[in-house]
């Protein structure tokens, strides 16, 4: 089963004529499940504008994922929600708030969301990530690592074996914990992204908003 993910906010952008602002969000999409929208970057108006100049559909969305209460991945929840009426939501189970009339799933443990997409439970009790199954592996996606790269593949290895990691690696510098994954792709607050890519030019892809990764 083809994976597409497509990186919607970041602090770099790809294309011409999208937006870049500290934050992230993705769009995870797959034949046969529904889009996944993981985190909402800083702001509304930025993740919409990116949205509909890749063409996406806010509307089509049916599962918005939340990884951790940083404003840097919630901001733009509440304008995205004020144009996509039905996503169930998988949220921090910390999250002191009320949405009317969705499914919200408050996230402590690690859980299934859909066919062959799992939460690691907050690790921490700080931050959940996403882990796909796809043809290759199990494919990670992070929010801002907080509870270190490490402890993240420690625990989607429980689901399958992890061939690659995107987005955020806050403060990372274990890079030996990178050795042997075929895709990795550091993006908003990576703070040795150079080093990241300088220790694994083959494996390493540059992130920025309009990445669009198949799996």
């Amino acid at each position: 089963m083809e994976t597409k993910i497509t990186i919607v906010y970041d602090n770099e952008v790809m294309e011409e004529g999208l937006w870049a602002d500290w934050g992230f969000s993705c769009l995870v999409e797959a034949k046969g499940r529904p889009q996944i929208l993981f985190d909402t970057g800083a702001g509304g108006p930025i993740l919409l504008h990116n949205i509909s100049r890749l063409g996406l559909d806010p509307g089509a969305v049916g599962i918005v994922v939340l990884s951790h209460l940083h404003g840097d991945h919630t901001g733009g929840l509440q304008t995205f929600l004020e144009v996509n009426r039905h996503a169930e939501l998988f949220v921090p189970y910390s999250l002191r708030a009320v949405f009317p009339g969705r499914r919200v799933t408050a996230v402590k443990e690690p859980l299934q969301i859909c066919e062959n997409v799992f939460s690691t439970g907050m690790l921490g009790d700080i931050e959940q990530s996403l882990v796909v199954g796809t043809e290759g592996g199990m494919l990670v996606i992070v929010g801002c690592s907080h509870p270190g790269v490490g402890s993240i593949i420690d625990a989607a290895s429980k689901l399958g074996e992890v061939f690659g990691i995107v987005g955020g690696f806050h403060g990372f510098r274990d890079f030996n914990r990178l050795k042997g994954l075929s895709l990795i792709c550091p993006c908003h607050c990576t703070q040795y992204k150079s080093e990241i890519m300088r220790l694994f030019p083959e494996q390493c892809i540059e992130c920025g908003a309009g990445l669009v990764l198949e799996a």
